[in-house]
């Protein structure tokens, strides 16, 4: 990945190519919902690179040896309803996470993030939190997210992983927490006067649920 501060841009070939097919109009809802799945699997192998490890023992056929596992449990939390598309890819990589489910949706007048949904969950053991969400457009949900998330409890790692990305979005993640570190596979090159990402992809709710 690119590395920019604490900013990753993904370079995985596999991951531009896709990205390229995800942004085509003719890409057709169900083919844009498995196309996610498999950026999202890919972006969980990236992104997940700052996990801690712990020491243990194993026995292999032949002897007993040193081994390592995750030293705390991760949660994934889509923030609805297009980061729902992301969970399976992460799961696939990362089979006992927690998944948290996150509702924020946009006032497309004011730009300002809406929760219509966040209970605190169980957050035991949990040391890592990873948010999924397909666009970080202005930023104003990414940050409501890690907001939010810090008030559930003290995590030592909080990562937002997406698609693509606008500077304006990634410029106002990182000065209202600094502390998370930003995975996407693609940052384009701004906002139209709407707040959609351009030239980006549309919408990514709409574009994988069929709907207008």
């Amino acid at each position: 990945m690119q590395n920019n501060s604490n900013v990753f841009i993904s370079q995985h070939p596999l991951i531009k190519s896709k990205l390229s097919s995800l942004r085509d109009t003719s890409t057709t809802p169900h083919i844009f919902r498995n196309l996610v799945n498999e950026i999202s699997l890919l972006l969980a192998y990236e992104s997940t690179a700052n996990q801690k490890l712990t020491q243990i023992k194993i026995k292999t056929p032949l002897q007993e040896t040193e081994g390592v596992k995750l030293k705390q449990e991760t949660s994934i939390i889509p923030i609805m309803r297009a980061g729902l598309g992301m969970v399976n890819g992460f799961l696939t990589v990362i089979p006992t996470a927690k998944v948290w489910h996150l509702g924020l949706k946009r006032d497309e007048s004011t730009l300002t993030p809406i929760k219509y949904y966040g209970e605190k969950p169980n957050t035991s053991d949990i040391g890592t939190c990873l948010i999924l969400d397909p666009m970080l457009a202005t930023g104003g949900s990414a940050s409501a997210a890690c907001s939010l998330i810090k008030t559930w409890g003290d995590f030592p790692i909080i990562n937002y992983i997406g698609l693509i990305a606008a500077p304006e979005g990634v410029a106002r993640l990182q000065k209202e927490h600094p502390d998370v570190q930003i995975y996407i596979a693609g940052l384009d090159k701004g906002l139209n006067e709407k707040g959609f990402i351009i030239p980006g992809l549309g919408d990514a709710g709409d574009r994988q649920f069929d709907t207008v």
